[in-house]
């Protein structure tokens, strides 16, 4: 079997790392700025970056309503710190015309964990995945102050949610793409292996 074809959205954020972790985890990955490009994949990672400065580029870039559309439909879509923030249906404390593309029945409070100066490594139990925690770096990172019913919580970090999945949706408050630990990658092209 062909490997899935994956994108990582490259408006903003830490994209090359994304795309090699992908391309460790047997994904072909390509980045993905344009609606045609996002029509060519199988699925899509939404990186860490600025969530208020990715709502405007996804605008910009005539890229929000096609996404929202994908994401509505089942396409598998994995997003990274900024990018859980993302894949909530709610943000509690959003910038002024901050909009997400949902797709989580989440509600995300942003740089909960404090400042830039404030970030750290921590090691993330993740429900499904096997060989120890993982590596997990929390950069101004969100987490999740409540789910719907649909959805699965996989983390916690310090008793708050760090990472959830809901369907074909994967969102974690940390970037494990940092780390050099790719089984977050591997479970996501799993996901999306599954439903070509």
């Amino acid at each position: 079997m062909s490997n899935p074809v994956i994108g990582v959205l490259a408006l903003q954020g830490d994209v090359r790392e994304h795309l090699v972790a992908l391309a460790v985890a047997d994904a072909t990955a390509r980045p993905v700025r344009r609606p045609e490009e996002l029509a060519e994949v199988d699925g899509l990672v939404i990186p860490g970056g600025e969530s208020t400065t990715m709502s405007k580029l996804a605008t910009l870039f005539g890229m929000r309503e096609p996404l929202r559309e994908r994401i509505k439909d089942g396409m598998p879509v994995y997003g990274t710190c900024a990018g859980l923030i993302m894949l909530a249906d709610k943000i509690l404390d959003p910038r002024s015309g901050q909009e997400t593309f949902g797709g989580i029945d989440m509600i995300v409070r942003r740089n909960a964990f404090g400042r830039q100066n404030e970030s750290f490594e921590a090691g993330v139990e993740v429900e499904g995945i096997e060989d120890g925690p993982v590596e997990g770096v929390f950069i101004r990172a969100p987490w999740v102050e409540s789910v719907g019913a649909q959805v699965e919580v996989l983390a916690e970090h310090d008793g708050h949610i760090v990472a959830v999945r809901q369907g074909n949706a994967l969102a974690t408050s940390f970037h494990p793409e940092l780390t050099g630990d790719h089984r977050m990658h591997q479970l996501f092209t799993e996901m999306v292996r599954a439903v070509r």
